[in-house]
């Protein structure tokens, strides 16, 4: 069900910082009709941490309500709060999304047994696909390959974003796992290289504002026409650069802006972009053709 690629939705604002619910369903349609293959609100690139729970319920609600079944929705539901992480799954499930995404308890930095219970917790109280989230920079740790293999025995935990980068990782996670866990990778420059290890797709930064040519890639993969999606993966890498040259998802609100989706504001802590960092954003935009 869940391949190919997913884009890490942005939550588009208005200049004033507050949620823009019509930017919001526009940009869901936008991205289904270039092509992309699932979408993912309200996880990191979704500013999930600054949003209250009514407006992070409410961007899983449009996104469901926009894609009515054309592509999946993985909602992001994940919080550093086993109860309050089954309280974001639960919704999830009741508006309709058609798995969860549950990100590893960042600041708490919970043992191995830590987050096998947590996930364990959720996964018993809420009857939806969940797809796990590992991001060590992020979330300061980093769930072993032994835990997910424990995991991956619920029969509702059924995957893993992968950002860790580390390209033995994926070798190793279908060994222990087997090959039916769907492995996505969760970062963008080794996307490719990561299906050779095993994956089916990638949750995507940059397929905010490149979807049809991340969209291509993966298909290209998928069907066997490698040197197709290594050119387009060529193509990308200065864009990849530029989207991630400051903290994520500053430099692609600001690139998604470019294309009249909302405004490039980012809640605090995240400062507006540097004008350097914009200039090198554009200059990208303009390489990959995604901009005049």
């Amino acid at each position: 069900m869940f391949k190919g690629s997913l884009v890490a939705l942005i939550t588009p604002m208005r200049a004033d910082g507050s949620l823009d619910e019509k930017a919001c369903a526009n940009f869901v349609d936008w991205q289904i009709k270039h092509g992309t293959h699932g979408v993912v609100p309200v996880g990191t690139t979704g500013e999930s941490p600054t949003l209250s729970h009514a407006e992070h319920r409410r961007v899983v609600e449009i996104a469901i309500e926009v894609a009515k079944g054309r592509v999946p929705v993985i909602a992001g539901a994940g919080s550093n709060s086993t109860a309050e992480a089954i309280e974001l799954t639960r919704h999830a499930r009741q508006a309709g999304a058609d798995a969860a995404l549950v990100v590893t308890p960042y600041y708490n930095k919970p043992t191995q047994e830590g987050m096998f219970l947590h996930f364990s917790a959720i996964a018993d109280a809420v009857d939806i696909p969940i797809i796990i989230y590992n991001i060590p920079p992020r979330s300061v740790i980093d769930m072993s390959v032994e835990t997910m293999a424990r995991l991956a025995k619920h029969p509702n935990i059924i995957g893993v974003k992968d950002a860790t980068a580390n390209l033995a990782r994926p070798l190793h996670t279908r060994a222990a796992c087997g090959e039916a866990f769907c492995q996505l990778s969760g970062e963008d420059h080794t996307a490719l290289a990561f299906n050779a290890a095993g994956g089916v797709g990638c949750i995507s930064v940059t397929g905010n504002v490149a979807p049809a040519l991340c969209s291509a890639m993966q298909t290209a993969w998928a069907e066997g026409r490698l040197a197709e999606a290594m050119a387009i993966q060529n193509r990308l890498l200065p864009l990849h650069d530029a989207l991630f040259s400051e903290t994520s998802p500053g430099p692609v609100k600001y690139a998604a802006s470019l294309l009249g989706h909302g405004a490039d504001h980012c809640r605090l802590p995240l400062a507006p972009v540097a004008e350097a960092t914009r200039a090198r954003v554009r200059a990208a935009m303009t390489s990959a053709g995604l901009l005049n």
